[in-house]
């Protein structure tokens, strides 16, 4: 189990044996990062952690601590065993994305934990004769190769919505540990299913009036924010054109050339992402540099696509194989990554994910049902408080996977997920206060400067006027052209495109919001993957794939007479889920061909 999750050279490995709890886990950490160097012990060696991830302890924990008189090392987690020793409600007092593992002796128990949101996934299987878990999926397939068997519900969902939903894998009797989750187990047996926090606790907070609600958040987000940013190690900072990255800027005011920013650009120009992000570098007083998919990536997606399926256990399709290369290329800047993700989800619920139709005919008519299944699912979570769909369902369900392919390469780091933090942004009254006002105000109360650059769908910037006015306009209309020449082409303006491609018209419309282009990427460069992958005799035979229908998609889009991105994402993951985990026992050699 534990080679199939050692991905690179940079990782520590070990191992942790207690017979007498009946506890075996080991573990693999990216070399330098907080929780490298396990286990963690107290003076007695009687208490041992496991932990992975990361934890932002409160101001003042380590001191008290000390003057308790635990003896332990300042950087990295050492602490944490003995903040188990001397608070009740471990793990509840932990802040941050993590799970772990503690083997009691003095008890004569091991208690299993997560994080709130489930954000740092641990997968369980349960058998007859001894509980099974693992940071990734395919660990347990490694050693349970007969679990190789797709759930019918779960792969509906990764077809209509890209993902998993609820604590479901992908396999059929593999699960998530839910968030909040403290299981115990006493002689390798578990005993109980304890859930330290829910999300009813925040959700039942007395709600704050717009002003005292800013004043309050604003307090929370600056004080909060400082641990995120301190490091053993070299931080650097993914800038966007948004408001996200740029509301921790402007309240971080790193010294000048401190922390290094980057942007994931185009080739075709510079994006709105990177032309902002270089004058947000700019004010700051910070480096700047943009890392693009050049015609290395192209030449290689193959394996970066099959890479990517593989590191998130199919949690990710092959659009984001761009996001592990170019995570690749941040690591050699600095190896902590602070990102704004989950900012405008949490302060503007802003749906990030939706079931689909598929294509009619597309796929067998048995499958349809656990497709139509999803949106019911779906509606039911969306039910939720806003608050607790964006951060407990969506966060889990949709950005885990991305979250996990980043951190096969980097620590990554959102200020955005702090308790303290989500907890205060539901006070918020209704969702007309939750929105890019708040993110302008903090950013215009932290620095002025920085309100004067707008957003890039024309967010701030310089307040009123006609070249205002229509320089806002302009870029939601350069967005959504982007997204119809791209994404959104309809057939007819496809087969257009096509037959005047030798005029490169593309390069009017795309690059200046997106970095990605697969519409024309599968259509030309990647044709020959395309083709090799989703017209094999292997993909053509799967059992709920219409093979008429499939190789009517492929013909089209290769001749440009349709566009099909969409479901050639879809069908290229779908394909590469069943190549690396369903048709073959998982073995160490499928690691290593993902790895080189």
């Amino acid at each position: 189990m534990l080679e199939t999750l050692r991905h690179e050279d940079f990782y520590s490995t070990g191992m942790l044996a207690q017979p007498s709890l009946g506890v075996y886990v080991g573990w693999c950490e990216r070399k330098g990062s907080f929780a490298d160097g396990m286990p963690i012990s107290n003076e007695r060696g009687d208490i041992r952690l496991v932990f992975s991830g990361e934890e932002f302890c409160e101001n003042g924990t380590k001191r008290r601590l000390k003057e308790r008189g635990h003896r332990f090392e300042e950087e990295g987690c050492p602490y944490l065993v003995h903040l188990y020793e001397d608070v009740p409600d471990f793990p509840a007092q932990l802040n941050g994305v993590f799970h772990g593992l503690v083997a009691d002796n003095t008890r004569g128990v091991a208690t299993l934990f997560n994080d709130r949101y489930g954000m740092h996934r641990l997968y369980y299987y349960e058998s007859r004769h001894a509980f099974y878990f693992a940071a990734e999926a395919k660990a347990i397939l490694a050693l349970h190769p007969e679990l190789r068997t797709a759930d019918p519900r779960s792969l509906g969902e990764l077809i209509a919505c890209g993902c998993v939903l609820q604590d479901r894998t992908l396999f059929r009797d593999i699960r998530c540990l839910p968030g909040g989750s403290a299981w115990t187990f006493r002689n390798g047996s578990l005993r109980e299913r304890t859930a330290y926090f829910e999300p009813r606790e925040w959700e039942n907070q007395a709600p704050l009036e717009p002003d005292a609600y800013y004043r309050e958040l604003r307090e929370v987000f600056t004080r909060k924010l400082p641990p995120y940013f301190d490091a053993s190690e070299r931080v650097g900072i993914a800038l966007t054109g948004g408001l996200d990255t740029r509301a921790l800027l402007a309240w971080r005011h790193p010294p000048p050339g401190s922390l290094p920013c980057y942007t994931f650009g185009g080739a075709i120009r510079d994006s709105q992402d990177v032309v902002l992000a270089r004058k947000v570098a700019a004010i700051c007083a910070q480096t700047h540099e943009v890392f693009r998919p050049d015609s290395g990536f192209l030449s290689r997606f193959p394996h970066y696509a099959e890479r990517s399926v593989f590191l998130s256990d199919g949690c990710v399709d092959v659009s984001r194989a761009p996001d592990l290369y170019l995570s690749e290329k941040a690591r050699t800047i600095a190896p902590i990554k602070i990102v704004g993700t989950y900012g405008s989800e949490l302060l503007g619920q802003a749906p990030t994910f939706k079931p689909r139709e598929p294509l009619s005919g597309l796929f067998h008519a048995d499958v349809l049902p656990h497709i139509r299944q999803v949106e019911a699912t779906y509606l039911e979570a969306r039910q939720d408080h806003p608050v607790t769909f964006a951060a407990f369902r969506q966060s889990p369900w949709w950005h885990s996977g991305v979250l996990k392919l980043e951190q096969t390469q980097l620590t990554v780091r959102s200020p955005y997920l702090d308790n303290e933090l989500v907890q205060t942004i539901f006070r918020g009254r209704s969702m007309a206060h939750l929105s890019d006002d708040i993110r302008l105000r903090l950013i215009k109360d932290g620095s002025p400067a920085l309100t004067r650059i707008r957003s890039d769908r024309g967010a701030g910037g310089p307040a009123g006027g006609l070249r205002a006015y229509a320089s806002r306009h302009l870029l939601e209309f350069t967005f959504k052209a982007e997204y119809a020449y791209d994404y959104g082409m309809p057939d007819w303006l496809a087969r257009v495109d096509w037959a005047l491609s030798r005029f490169h018209f593309e390069r009017l419309f795309l690059g200046r919001h997106k970095a990605f282009h697969f519409r024309i990427w599968y259509r030309d460069v990647l044709s020959a993957y395309v083709r090799q992958m989703l017209l094999d005799p292997r993909t053509l035979a799967r059992p709920y794939i219409n093979r008429r229908t499939l190789e009517t998609v492929v013909q089209k889009h290769l001749r440009g007479d349709a566009n099909y991105t969409r479901e050639i994402h879809k069908l290229l993951t779908l394909e590469l889920v069943h190549r690396l985990f369903l048709d073959s026992p998982l073995e160490t050699g499928a690691s290593d061909r993902c790895r080189h």
